[in-house]
């Protein structure tokens, strides 16, 4: 089969090689599956580059989610059927850019039937996370105010849509006015283009001086530090990244004298920690796409041999929505 490899860590469209590789079998607990569409992720580039949290060993495959077909599975796997469409996470070194991928059955979720393969395939991380992050995380309640940055990106437009799903009132912060065009579509009620406007005034003014409740980041630097300006009472911080390149060090005093809280969300925690949360979060997903509420934003869907250029261009910031790669 075919797969994109990683043989030296370095920018995606030179780390990446299309390689002819043997097909993987099932090993016991496991499934084969026929990738379908493979979501483009920021953290994708990040493993190219060898920052990521997670440093799988060289050779490997990138692409951390796919929606793929059951082709087989190994000992003990009892509840997947062969043909079954299904999205799930990618098994590093693994990954979802290759023609078939090897998978943990256990991670394996039926693929919602309102979307099609590359929409299923952008649902899962993306959506996963601004769940955990708005409901878990942050505890959003319907009347608040939540602050996206980024909110034209892959997970910023989830949260967008999952934050609006939620009744609440959403901030969307982006970096251009194509971008700004894109989450005003998304559904958000106010878009700052932090290129014209200052988000930290736009927010004070659209709440009467109280601030965000919520503010969902995954970007970091300044973006991180301008909301500490404009966050409430009370408010919740969620640091989901650091796609801005720089990690914040956050002033604990100030959090200490304006009553904020700074939470945290690595998702894939969740995939060993509690995966009957991941699984009723999907379940919860499921419904929102089923009723219309949500809906993936694919900007484009890539052909098998562009994937190492659209890694490249999530990780240099000039795409919109999702990228997706299909064999």
């Amino acid at each position: 089969m075919k797969a994109w490899r990683v043989h030296e860590n370095g920018e995606p469209r030179e780390a990446m090689r299309l390689d002819e590789v043997p097909t993987p079998e099932p090993g016991p607990g496991e499934a084969l599956l026929r990738v379908r569409a493979a979501g483009v992720n920021f953290p994708d580039a990040m493993l190219c580059r060898g920052t990521y949290q997670i440093r799988p060993p060289l050779p490997f495959t990138p692409g951390v989610e796919f929606c793929g077909e059951v082709v087989a599975v190994g000992e003990g796997v009892t509840d997947l059927d062969t043909g079954a469409r299904v999205i799930t996470p990618a098994a590093l070194p693994r990954g979802a850019f290759a023609e078939y991928a090897v998978v943990p059955a256990a991670g394996v979720l039926p693929a919602p039937e309102a979307l099609d393969d590359a929409e299923a395939a952008a649902l899962h991380i993306g959506y996963q996370t601004g769940w955990f992050a708005l409901h878990r995380r942050a505890a959003l309640r319907p009347g608040e105010t939540l602050l996206v940055h980024a909110a034209a990106g892959g997970v910023g437009s989830a949260a967008v849509q999952l934050g609006k799903a939620a009744g609440a009132t959403v901030i969307g912060v982006v970096g251009g006015p194509d971008k700004a065009e894109a989450a005003r579509e998304l559904g958000a009620d106010i878009v700052v283009d932090r290129h014209a406007e200052d988000f930290v005034a736009v927010v004070k003014e659209a709440t009467a001086g109280r601030g965000a409740n919520v503010v969902f980041d995954p970007v970091g630097g300044d973006s991180y530090t301008k909301s500490t300006k404009c966050v409430a009472f009370e408010g919740r911080i969620v640091v989901v990244g650091f796609a801005g390149g720089t990690v914040p060090a956050p002033a604990l005093s100030h959090a200490l004298v304006k009553n904020y809280a700074i939470l945290g969300l690595h998702w894939g925690l969740y995939n060993t920690h509690d995966p009957v949360a991941v699984r009723q979060a999907h379940e919860a997903l499921c419904e929102l796409a089923a009723s219309g509420a949500v809906r993936p934003l694919v900007s484009e869907r890539v052909a098998f041999d562009g994937a190492a250029e659209a890694v490249q261009r999530v990780a240099d910031g000039t795409t919109i929505g999702r990228l997706v790669v299909q064999p």
